[in-house]
């Protein structure tokens, strides 16, 4: 029976020279699952070299790991119970080569953690119990090795085990088992010790059969990398490599982030017969009822289960570079067979794994763990990766080298699904036969959005009530859209989660393009949190669109705070409330920024309206002095 079931991947780490690699081999060895003549080949390199045999060096095999008596690569061998098949991961100890660390255990269904009982919990052993936590690890044992080398104490293996439970406890992972083993010596390893009559758990052997293998990757939705396009006679192959789900024939694809679509044709192996249906593993080609054009890169779905689209997203990262990362530079992620150029927006927090204390900075210096905000160029098809761990991985390079790695967190961000492009390919505009110019003309200033953006309590509903009362009676075709105002009518129906909040802009873009196109100035008042709504919004009349920051830091609108929403917030009253528990992301490049904590309401009205005067060139010609207010 166990020759059909699938091997379940186990990682080994741990501090250096805490015995991984003896573990290995002295497991491997217990359990029958060395070739003939091994050991005995083993012993003799050691006899030529002088040496002591040690278990250690049946997984080191470089002469580079022999010679400098440490573990440099990740290694992978096959290994057996009489239970199931496993392929065991011995991923190096040692800080320098964390990296080879995180790829070995990237690929694991489980882990196990070995701490000297000697030397205790070090602080390679808490960086190694936190990255196995970042990369989705809940199946975790910890065996207590080296037992020989303090007697056997109960009383200390008490002491390690209190300290590495307490450890993990703090970032959620509860260890299946805690062990006593001496490696060298096969202690507890396959059965029980007689020098351990105090404990009453299982062996080692026993901790790894009652792992569960990981959820089955076909019982995600379909995931489709594209891998490259092959161009044979008259077709064209999309090859890749399935990381989760189904595909079959007739299934309508969605390429992300393009958005275009097509019905598989057929799907095609390597020098055999054309298949059905195809599941997760299988590198195959699929041709496409419709010729369009995608790219390596790009995530092929169903058209029901997209991935995400979005060019910000959250990491929890690894940082593995020489050079510190640094909010502002540019990397290149990898994400499947994608690379795109991605920004440091933000260091959102520094985590301490030795205490796991957080500390902010705007860098993060090498072997540090943080979680950051990165935004790219254009959307990128994802997965949180709590979602999809095949697509919601990533590295990052910096030039040729690997110098991060993470996974991916959309909380608190859009739920922003990649959607067809072809949507509303039926549909057809209707022209207006009044011109923007005749709308011009007429009431002699030109349509626009002034978009007022900036956190509660900035200034952003006074300015723009002022500005619009001003405008009016200076004959300006003109109209406020403020954010309590819209919700209490047109909005009324979402809520303030991020999918809600995009939705709210998106909303409010459409309905701001419309009075444009009647020739008036609108002016919007809206925390627009997230600086992609507030380019999809100007997207929808770039030439028309001015963004106006009101700017003003979160304390000061703390202690403004004139509608009691901040000491809600504070209080928990509110969630995700912007400044305080939802971020707010500054614009970059703004047409004008108002500081209310430098300028009086009066000063920023004044400087908003000979904006708006100058810009939309507003004609001369109407008699202000019949009009109400005229002296303003």
């Amino acid at each position: 029976m166990n020759a059909v079931l699938r091997p379940l991947k186990i990682v080994i780490v741990g501090h250096v020279d805490h015995g991984k690699s003896t573990l290995v081999g002295r497991l491997l060895h217990e359990t029958g699952s060395l070739p003939d003549g091994k050991v005995e080949t083993l012993r003799a390199v050691c006899d030529k070299r002088g040496m002591p045999f040690e278990w250690a060096f049946v997984m080191d095999a470089l002469q580079a790991e022999r010679d400098q008596g440490i573990t440099i690569d990740t290694s992978q061998i096959p290994f057996k119970t009489a239970l199931r098949p496993y392929v065991i991961i011995d991923a190096p100890g040692h800080k320098e080569f964390l990296k080879n660390m995180v790829t070995g255990a990237a690929s694991a269904e489980a882990a196990v953690l070995v701490i000297d009982a000697l030397e205790g919990v070090q602080e390679q052993s808490r960086r190694h119990g936190y990255l196995l936590h970042l990369l989705g690890l809940r199946q975790l044992a910890v065996v207590v090795n080296k037992m020989d080398a303090v007697e056997f104490s109960q009383a200390r293996f008490d002491e390690v085990s209190a300290e590495i439970r307490a450890y993990l406890a703090e970032i959620g992972v509860t260890p299946t088992e805690i062990i006593p083993i001496a490696a060298r010596h096969g202690d507890n390893m396959v059965t029980r010790s007689e020098q351990t009559p105090w404990y009453k758990g299982p062996t080692v052997v026993q901790a790894l059969d009652g792992f569960q293998p990981a959820a089955e990757a076909t019982d995600l939705p379909l995931r489709f990398p594209v891998q490259d396009i092959y161009k044979f006679d008259h077709r064209r192959i999309v090859a890749g490599r399935i990381e989760s789900g189904r595909l079959k024939v007739g299934d309508r694809l969605l390429f992300s982030p393009s958005g275009k679509t097509a019905r598989v044709a057929s799907i095609e192996s390597w020098n055999a017969p054309a298949q059905s249906v195809a599941v997760a593993g299988q590198s195959v080609g699929v041709t496409l009822d419709e010729q369009i054009f995608i790219e390596r890169g790009q995530i092929a779905s169903l058209l029901e289960q997209p991935p995400m689209g979005s060019d910000l997203f959250r990491a929890r990262l690894f940082w593995l570079g020489r050079a510190p990362l640094a909010e502002g530079r540019r990397y290149k992620l990898k994400l499947a067979t994608a690379e795109h150029i991605v920004a440091v927006e933000k260091v959102e927090r520094i985590i301490d794994v030795t205490d796991l204390a957080t500390a902010e900075g705007r860098t993060v210096e090498r072997n540090a763990v943080a979680e950051v905000l990165l935004r790219a160029a254009g959307p990128v098809a994802l997965d949180p990766f709590t979602d999809n761990p095949r697509t919601g991985r990533f590295v990052l390079v910096d030039q040729y080298d690997i110098v991060g790695g993470g996974v991916i967190s959309m909380d608190g961000l859009p739920d922003s699904r990649c959607t067809p492009s072809v949507v509303g390919q039926d549909l057809t505009a209707v022209q207006h036969k009044v011109t923007p110019q005749s709308r011009a003309a007429a009431n002699r200033h030109r349509g626009g959005v002034i978009w007022l953006t900036g956190l509660s309590g900035a200034g952003k509903s006074s300015i723009s009530m002022e500005v619009e009362r001003r405008l009016f009676h200076r004959g300006f075709q003109v109209f406020t859209l403020d954010g309590d105002n819209i919700r209490q009518g047109l909005n009324a129906d979402l809520g303030f989660g991020p999918e809600d909040r995009a939705e709210n802009i998106r909303r409010i873009g459409e309905v701001a393009n419309l009075f444009v196109q009647a020739g008036m100035v609108v002016i919007t008042s809206f925390i627009s949190p997230y600086r992609a709504d507030r380019d999809r919004a100007r997207a929808a009349n770039p030439t028309s669109f001015h963004e106006v920051w009101v700017k003003a830091g979160v304390e000061e609108c703390k202690r403004r705070d004139p509608k009691g929403l901040y000491a809600k917030a504070v209080a928990g009253a509110i969630p995700e409330f912007t400044g305080i528990s939802a971020p707010y992301e500054e614009p970059l490049h703004a047409e004008l920024v108002l500081d209310t904590e430098k300028l009086s309401l009066e000063e920023a009205v004044d400087r908003l309206i000979r904006y708006i005067e100058r810009d939309m060139q507003r004609e001369p010609g109407v008699d202000m002095e019949s009009r109400p207010d005229a002296s303003i």
